[in-house]
C-alpha cells in the first residue's frame, strides 16, 4: 500500500503542492526520502522516528521509502515532518487513508510529539482553501491559519491529539481568526517644528503614494519626518491586509495569528546588504523591499548605503515586484512600496553653512551626491531641501495641523482616486501607480497647464519618466484640493518639489 499525504513547497509567496508518498515494503530495512529534499528534510527521518516512538509505535523492519513528488522540484524546510508521520501512521493503517487525504498538512515535529510552529500557514491555508480540502497545522497557527475563508482546520497541539481526533476519541475545536494589529502609536506632526515645505511634501506623498527625498543638515528633522508618514496613511484594504500578511507569515515574521491592518514601514540600516534589502540567501526569503509591500521603506543616509544595493532597487520601483534568480528556479516576491529617503548634502553635512562647511566644497557635495545615480534619483517623485531649523521655530505656535487632520485630507484623497480608478476600470489605488494609456485617459490638464508642464519639460529637459512623474504628483495635488482638472498652479508645485540634485 501507498499513503498519500497533501503538503506545499513554497516558490516566493505562492504554494506550490506537493504529494508525499509513502511505501513500507520487504527489503533491507531503511528509512530513504527522496525527491530532491534539503537537510532540514532528510534530517526529518530522525524527528519522525523518534515522535513515533514517543507514541508507542516503532517503525517495522522493513524498506521505508518517502518521495516527495514531483521529484524535480527542490524541498526546503521542516514543514514535511508531519505530512511524512502522517503517511508513515496511514501505511501502518493506524489511521485511515480517506479521512486523511482531505486535508493538506504542515507542521515540524519535536521529539516528543509535539507540533511545533512553521513559516507560511496562512498561504496555505489559502491554498488548501482554494483546493476545497482542510488543513492541519501547528495549534499556535491555527489562529493565524483561520484567517482563510470556507476551510476546515485541525490545530493539535501534538501528534497524540491529531490520532485521537481520528480515532473519534478526541473533537479538536476550529480555531479562531487572531487579533488585528490596527493599535498603533502614531507618532504626531505637531512635534515637527518650522519645515513647512516638507511637511506639504510629506502629504503630498502619502496622498499619491509617491517616492520622496529629503536632503538637509544634520538636525533639520528628515529621520523625524519621515516617522510621521505611516501615521497618515490609511489602514489596508482587506484584501492588500491578507497580502502583507501572507508575505510576513513566509517570512517567518508574523506573531500569534496577527493580521496586519497597518501598513508596513520598514526602515534597514545602511549596512544592509543586497539579499537583505531585495532578498535572498540560502533560501531566497523575501527581503526588506518585499517585506515593506504595500507600505514605506525608508531609507536613511542614502549615500552610505553601497552602490550595486541601490541601484538593485530600480527595477522594483518601476514594475512593483522582485525576482531573484537562482541556478534552479526565479522566484518572484511582490514589491509594490513606497520610497522615502534621506540625506545629507555633503558628507560633514553643512554645505549651505559657511561658519561650518568644510574647506573642499562645493568638490565635497559633487562627490558625496554623485554616489545616487540619475536613474535611481529619476525615480523619486517629490525632491525636498529641509534648510536648518531656527531657534525662533522651535517655540510651540498655536493653530499647527495634527497628524489625524492631515491624515483626514489624505483619506479623502484616496478616496477620489479611487473612485476615478473604478470609473475606468481599473484595480490601481493611487496615482502613482499610473501609467501607460490610463494615464492619458486620467490626467485632464487645462490648456495652459499643458503648455506650461510642456515648456517646462523643455527647459529643464526632463526625461520622459521625470514628465510623467510630475504630471502624477500634480494630479495628487488636484485630488488634495478637491479639484477634477489639474490646474497650471497644482502643476507649478509639483515642477517645484521636484529639483534636481545639483540645483541644491
Amino acid at each position: 500500500m501507498i499513503a498519500r499525504i497533501n503538503t506545499v513547497a513554497f516558490q516566493g509567496i505562492e504554494p506550490l503542492a506537493i504529494d508525499v508518498q509513502v511505501q513500507i515494503t520487504t527489503g533491507m530495512p531503511c528509512f530513504s526520502i527522496v525527491g530532491l529534499p534539503d537537510k532540514a528534510v532528510a534530517e526529518s527521518r530522525e524527528r519522525v522516528r523518534a515522535a513515533l516512538h514517543s507514541l508507542g509505535l516503532a517503525l517495522p523492519p522493513k524498506r521505508i521509502i518517502v518521495n516527495l513528488s514531483p521529484a524535480d522540484i527542490q524541498k526546503e524546510g521542516s514543514h514535511y515532518d508531519l505530512p511524512i508521520a502522517l503517511g508513515l501512521l496511514v501505511a501502518l493503517e493506524v489511521l485511515p487513508f480517506e479521512e486523511v487525504h482531505r486535508y493538506v498538512a504542515i507542521g515540524e515535529l519535536a521529539l516528543d510529539g509535539r507540533i511545533s510552529p512553521v513559516a507560511g500557514v496562512l498561504p496555505v491555508a489559502l491554498h488548501a482553501s482554494s483546493q476545497n480540502q482542510g488543513l492541519i497545522c501547528p495549534a499556535s497557527c491555527g489562529q493565524e491559519a483561520a484567517w482563510a475563508p470556507d476551510i476546515d482546520i485541525l490545530a493539535p497541539s501534538n501528534l497524540l491529539e491529531l490520532i485521537n481526533h481520528f480515532k473519534g476519541l478526541q473533537i479538536l475545536s476550529q480555531p479562531v481568526p487572531g487579533i488585528c494589529d490596527d493599535i498603533v502609536n502614531v507618532f504626531d506632526l505637531v512635534d515637527v517644528k518650522g519645515q513647512e515645505t516638507a511637511k506639504r511634501a510629506l502629504e503630498i506623498a502619502a496622498a499619491g503614494g509617491h517616492n520622496l527625498l529629503l536632503m538637509g543638515p544634520p538636525g533639520a528633522g528628515k529621520s523625524m519626518l519621515a516617522a510621521r508618514l505611516p501615521g497618515l496613511l490609511p489602514p489596508l484594504e482587506p484584501e492588500e491586509a491578507l497580502e502583507v500578511t501572507m508575505i510576513h507569515s513566509v517570512a517567518g515574521k508574523l506573531s500569534q495569528g496577527t493580521l496586519i491592518k497597518r501598513r508596513p514601514y520598514r526602515d534597514p540600516h545602511h549596512s544592509a546588504s543586497l539579499p537583505a534589502l531585495v532578498g535572498g540567501g540560502f533560501k531566497a526569503l523575501p527581503g526588506e523591499v518585499t517585506l515593506a509591500h504595500r507600505g514605506v521603506l525608508f531609507l536613511d543616509e542614502l549615500p552610505e548605503f553601497s552602490r550595486s544595493t541601490l541601484e538593485s532597487l530600480r527595477q522594483p520601483l518601476e514594475s512593483g515586484q522582485v525576482t531573484i534568480a537562482r541556478a534552479n528556479a526565479h522566484i518572484t516576491y511582490p514589491a509594490r512600496f513606497q520610497l522615502v529617503a534621506a540625506m545629507n548634502p555633503c558628507r560633514c553635512g553643512y554645505l549651505d553653512d559657511v561658519t561650518r562647511a568644510c574647506s573642499r566644497a562645493p568638490k565635497c557635495a559633487v562627490d558625496y551626491q554623485a554616489k545616487i545615480s540619475g536613474p535611481l534619483l529619476d525615480r523619486m517623485d517629490l525632491h525636498v531641501f529641509m534648510p536648518a531649523v531656527k531657534l525662533s521655530e522651535l517655540v510651540p505656535l498655536p493653530g499647527q495641523e495634527t497628524t489625524l487632520t492631515v491624515a483626514e485630507r489624505v483619506a479623502k484623497a484616496r478616496g477620489r482616486q479611487r473612485q476615478r480608478f473604478l470609473k475606468n476600470q481599473s484595480s490601481l489605488r493611487v496615482n502613482a501607480e499610473v501609467s501607460g494609456k490610463i494615464l492619458e485617459v486620467l490626467l485632464q490638464l487645462e490648456n495652459e497647464s499643458q503648455n506650461f508642464i510642456n515648456q517646462a519639460a523643455e527647459k529643464l529637459k526632463l526625461s520622459a519618466r521625470s514628465y510623467h512623474r510630475i504630471l502624477r504628483v500634480a494630479r495628487t495635488i488636484a485630488d488634495l484640493g478637491e479639484s477634477e482638472i489639474i490646474r497650471k498652479i497644482d502643476v507649478a508645485e509639483a515642477l517645484s518639489l521636484r529639483l534636481d540634485k545639483t540645483s541644491y
